[in-house]
């Protein structure tokens, strides 16, 4: 929207045409510099689309596991209905069931392309793999029984639903409705038992004999059905609860495990008592009872080899007193028992074998194990059983997440630098082999350009991913933790803290790509500089200032003994405080009340420090306690690698630092930046001295819902205290808000200062949560030595510019339009000592200043976005005027507003607290997009959400997972391609040969017509009550649409796509047209009941 005023007529500035020829005879008309010249805008509301792209880490509350052994994909079901699949390393995909309802467990069609997921609402799903989104193709809704367990038989279409009722019931997958043919638990337990079995919870055919089921009832027992005389062969009963049931590859053999810690085998042909009976964990005492009790096995699998020992795998069943013992899987392989420690409780696991048919020998080669929050993956053919190095980006949430930032198109050699420093860290002992989960196929990647996220943690590490062409890859990780002393228990701890727990989490990042240098600030009030170099290095001591940034102290209120340090006058210029370089500053004191003074939040290590190849510390910044006051927590933070200089501010007051000279060049409260100016004419105060708790934490990010008041209300213009930080000591709630005026946004450029400035020059853009922006001035040393020695001198400009809410983003924008970066320096390796003619260079060399303004005629202008919490705008500048305004948002406020670059072009990107993603074309802000996506239910998503160039963004979707979407349309339409494929066309294996001798005299595989036992030409119809058939979304077109995104050399493929896809969507229509027939029919029968409701028998 552009708004005219008096001013730009009397300035006489001239609106220019949209079109060209009439632009062309206006810069004939007036000179330039007398008006401002009309921006050809290249971006339109057709270049937008919202959607999601991928989503990266570990499944948050996984709940199930299943394998295709054939297609060698793995599935995981979570408690909120999501379903994660995993090919080879770099094929992923995620889905939702619409319900939410949690996953209770998956079963592959093995080698069909097609998964069956059953749900904690009773509802079956047949997902379709073979397009690159799956899709549901139908679903059942169970309506008088609770599935408690499923079973697919290999090759067969037959589903096996065990219920809380302890019936069976038997599910057509391909047309998804219910067979007539129903095993009752009264029919299958004995009559003369009283009581009721308990739910099924296991059903498995005999490996030899499709027609013998084995079905394993809760209260222990066990139950042999004969499918085809549909009655019980056997019945084994035990008197511990049954967890699980796994057979021996024979059919002659299973075992059980309960709930007391034993594991009990069973002979087939002998029902009265186990062969054996194994307690793995309990203690064996020696008059020959029964060994102790120990907690239940959940669950136990059988599976055998041909040159050896079968292997007995099973989770849990630890002894009562192994208090504090991490939860374990065991692996018993002849007489050797290995006990396997995790660090989450495990929820699954499942052992991949090398033959899908389950009456062959299954030569196990490893154990996929699911946990709590990591996926493990064991090799059993290596001695000492050690696992796989996991190659999927799972450990996002190894400490939580923080916050983090997302930068697209890098410079070309960032991506391998931080490979190389970060392969140094791997770690050692993983098994040789390959992953095993190898299947699917890569997309085409259309995206060619770098892209790296960084995520920072509870603990004080960061994590640099390679984030390029929707794949992540972990690159380099750094413990910013490493320069602080450690208290060694909670006794030690220093009484300085600030926060109950994670004093190192990272609060901000602010990273400059091109120069590689790294700032962070912590929630202890600590800054810390990086640089970036491949060489080792030791240092002696590491450098370190401390900055007591205060809030207006009067010298009344000054503790006696202490005197606070001159400040600076609005047009003054501050003196550098350089520091001895061989001691640190004060590490206690107080003053002679008692109140703890000058002493920082955490203790910077004395002892030399080796620093590996990678991010290096250049400095450590520590705010200091003031006269009993902790210091409050960093809002805001920016580095410029071309000026030396680091800035950060909170809501006492804004620092800055020459981190070349180790200087502190600015400390000054927020209310002096104004000077004289000062819109709210604030009388200095002193901090409260008693201490109040404050609220959230900052990695304690809840899943619940915000408070009704919190969703309304701006988290940064409350100075981001209760719900953004953790600070114990809240010492500025009582204070006014006019003078809580925090820090909240910071850009180095090199701009025109005032309004008299004829040329740009470097200056600091201060935004504050008023909705203030104020501009300070830089005078900068030459390059060389000479910046070394020469102080930077900083002034306050006098600028004041105005928007409604709390300023979140600011950026500048040349004459034509073109985003204008902040200078920087070059990366170069500073560890290596450099040779005479390099120093020369150096010394002639100035930094690389990418603003166009340096060769730009004096006349020339240029524009600054600032975008706050409520409105944008755009200023023209030297004149100051308001070009153009946009007013965002009035009922709610932006979490996140970021100026990206698109399809050669720029725009404003934002995120609102109402859910809403809106784009403002620049400089004019017209509303280009705006899409509601997803309202702001917790402080995670506030916290992580960033845009970035190229249409691309991000947010922490749950605590181990991140969610990336792109609002570019372009991206959008190459999406299908990006993604991998996860079915590819494999031959299934062949079956195992019979052998002479059982082919002659029986003894092998026993097939069974399920078709002819269950169809309903035998078993009849099911109860229609009983489920309901839901036709799902991805029909016909689905398949199609999958069949279509398979590159050339699978047409072969791409026709047996079509024609299965075909017959599945046949059997739909079939399907449906039978639903609306049944529906009439019972629609007719109930008006014939009406009719006939009152009637007596004799008067029909």
């Amino acid at each position: 929207m552009r708004k005219f005023n008096i001013r730009k007529v009397l300035d006489g500035l001239t609106a220019g045409s949209s079109s060209a020829s009439q632009q062309q005879q206006q810069q004939q008309q007036h000179p330039p510099g007398n008006r401002e010249p009309e921006i050809q805008e290249t971006l339109q509301s057709e270049h937008f689309q919202l959607c999601k792209t991928v989503r990266h880490g570990f499944p948050y509350q996984p709940s199930a596991l299943a394998f295709d052994p054939v297609q060698k994909i793995l599935a995981v079901g979570t408690q909120t209905g999501a379903l994660r699949l995993f090919g080879r390393p770099g094929v992923e995909c995620y889905c939702q069931h619409d319900s939410g309802a949690a996953v209770i467990q998956l079963q592959f069609l093995i080698n069909e392309g097609a998964l069956v997921s059953a749900l904690a609402d009773d509802t079956l799903h047949l997902w379709n793999l073979r397009q690159k989104r799956p899709a549901i193709l139908h679903s059942l809704k169970f309506c008088r029984e609770r599935v408690t367990f499923c079973h697919l038989p290999f090759q067969s279409k037959w589903l096996y639903v065990g219920t809380e009722r302890g019936n069976i019931h038997i599910v057509n997958v391909e047309s998804f409705t219910l067979s007539g043919y129903v095993i009752m638990w009264n029919k299958a337990i004995e009559l003369s038992s009283k009581s009721h079995p308990g739910p099924v919870v296991h059903i498995s055919d005999n490996p030899m004999d499709e027609g013998k089921l084995l079905i394993g009832f809760e209260s222990g027992t066990v139950v042999l059905w004969d499918l085809k005389s549909k009655k019980a062969d056997y019945r084994y009963t035990y008197d511990e609860a049954i967890h699980s049931v796994a057979w021996h590859h024979e059919g002659k053999q299973f075992i059980c495990s309960h709930s007391d810690g034993t594991l009990t085998i069973w002979n087939v042909r002998s029902p009265t008592k186990p062969v054996q009976t194994i307690t793995p964990h309990g203690k064996q005492l020696k008059d020959g009872k029964k060994p102790e009790p120990c907690k239940p096995i959940l669950k136990v699998e059988f599976k055998t080899t041909r040159s050896g020992e079968p292997f007995i795998i099973l989770s849990g069943g630890l002894s009562y007193d192994t208090v504090g013992r991490r939860p374990c899987l065991t692996v018993m392989h002849g007489k050797s028992t290995a006990v396997l420690e995790m660090d989450y409780s495990i929820v699954d696991f499942l052992t991949l074998c090398e033959t899908p048919y389950p009456n062959d020998f299954q030569e196990p080669y490893a154990v996929v194990v699911l946990l709590e929050k990591d996926l493990v993956l064991i090799d059993l053919a290596q001695n000492g059983y050690p696992i796989f190095e996991n190659p999927y980006p799972l450990s996002i949430h190894e400490s939580p997440v923080t916050c983090c930032e997302y930068f697209a198109d890098c410079p070309v050699d960032l991506i391998p630098a931080l490979y190389s420093v970060g392969a140094r860290q791997k770690r050692q002992g993983y098994s040789k082999k390959e992953w095993p989960i190898n299947g699917g196929n890569w997309g085409l990647g259309a995206q060619s350009y770098p892209e790296i996220i960084i995520t920072g943690h509870a603990d004080g590490s960061l994590k640099f991913w390679d984030a390029s062409a929707i794949t992540l890859q972990v690159l380099y990780k750094l413990k910013t933790s490493k320069v602080f002393e450690k208290s060694r228990n909670k006794d030690e701890r220093p009484n300085t803290d600030i926060v109950d727990e994670d004093p190192y989490a990272i609060q901000i990042i602010s990273w400059c790509p091109e120069s590689r240098m790294l700032c962070i600030a912590g929630v202890s009030a600590h800054v810390i500089i990086y640089r970036f170099s491949k060489q080792e290095v030791i240092t002696e001591v590491i450098p370190m200032l401390e900055v007591r940034l205060l809030y207006e102290i009067n010298d009344v209120e000054t503790p006696e003994g202490e005197q606070a340090p001159p400040l600076p006058t609005p047009g003054g210029v501050s003196n550098p405080q350089p520091i001895p370089p061989q001691s640190h500053p004060s590490t206690s004191s107080s003053s002679s009340d008692g109140l703890r003074d000058n002493v920082p939040c955490l203790k910077v290590k004395n002892s030399p420090l080796k620093q590996s190849p990678g991010y290096q510390t250049e400095l450590v910044i520590q705010l200091v306690w003031v006269g009993g006051e902790p210091p409050q927590q960093i809002t805001s933070l920016a580095v410029n690698s071309s000026y030396g200089l680091v800035v950060f501010g909170n809501c006492n007051g804004i620092a800055m630092v020459d981190y070349l000279q180790k200087a502190v060049l600015l400390n000054l409260g927020t209310i002096e930046l104004y000077g004289s100016n000062d819109p709210y004419r604030r009388e200095p105060r002193s901090p409260r001295k008693s201490r109040q708790p404050s609220g959230a934490g900052l990695c304690d990010i809840s899943e619940g819902t915000v408070v009704p008041e919190d969703r309304c209300k701006s988290p940064t213009s409350d100075v981001k205290d209760n719900s953004f930080s953790r600070s114990r000591s809240s010492s500025v709630t009582s204070i006014d808000k006019e003078s809580r005026e925090a820090i909240s946004a910071l850009h180095f450029c090199e701009t025109f200062t005032r309004k008299t400035d004829s040329s740009p020059s470097p200056c600091l853009w201060v935004g504050t949560t008023l909705g203030t922006v104020l501009v300070i001035a830089l005078n900068l040393p030459p390059g060389g030595e000479q910046r070394l020695l020469q102080p930077v001198i900083v002034s306050p400009s006098g600028t004041i510019l105005r928007l409604k809410g709390a300023i979140l983003r600011m950026a500048f924008l040349d004459t034509t339009g073109c985003l204008i970066p902040p200078a920087y320096e070059p990366w170069r390796e500073h560890n290596v000592p450099e040779e005479k003619d390099e120093k020369e260079k150096l010394k002639k060399r100035r930094p690389v200043s990418v603003s166009p303004s340096s060769s730009q005629e004096i006349s020339e202008n240029q524009y600054a976005v600032i975008c706050s919490e409520k409105q944008a705008k755009v200023i023209s500048l030297p004149t100051q005027n308001c070009a153009y305004k946009q007013n965002i948002t009035e009922t709610s406020f932006v979490l996140r507003g970021d100026i990206v670059a698109l399809s050669n072009s720029i725009c404003l990107a934002c995120f609102c607290a109402n859910g809403h993603i809106m784009t403002f074309s620049l400089p004019s802000l017209r509303p280009l997009l705006d899409v509601y996506y997803l309202p702001l239910t917790n402080m995670r998503i506030a916290r992580t959400f960033c845009f970035t160039n190229n249409g691309q963004a991000l947010y922490l979707v749950s605590p181990t997972e991140i969610q990336r979407l792109t609002y570019s349309q372009e991206t959008c339409e190459n999406l299908q391609e990006m993604l991998g494929e996860l079915f590819t066309p494999v031959e299934t294996p062949e079956a195992p040969n019979r052998g002479f001798f059982k082919g002659l005299f029986g003894g092998g595989a026993q097939s069974l017509d399920r078709e002819e036992l269950f169809g309903e030409s035998s078993s009849g119809k099911a109860s229609r009550s009983l489920a309901q058939h839901i036709p799902g979304p991805g029909g016909i077109e689905g398949v199609k649409g999958a069949a279509s995104g398979v590159v050339g050399e699978l047409a072969r493929a791409r026709l047996a796509l079509d024609e299965r896809g075909q017959k599945l969507g046949d059997l739909e229509e079939r399907t449906a047209a039978m639903l609306s027939s049944a529906d009439a029919f019972s629609k007719h029968a109930h008006e014939m009941m009406l009719k006939y409701k009152d009637k007596k028998w004799y008067q029909f």
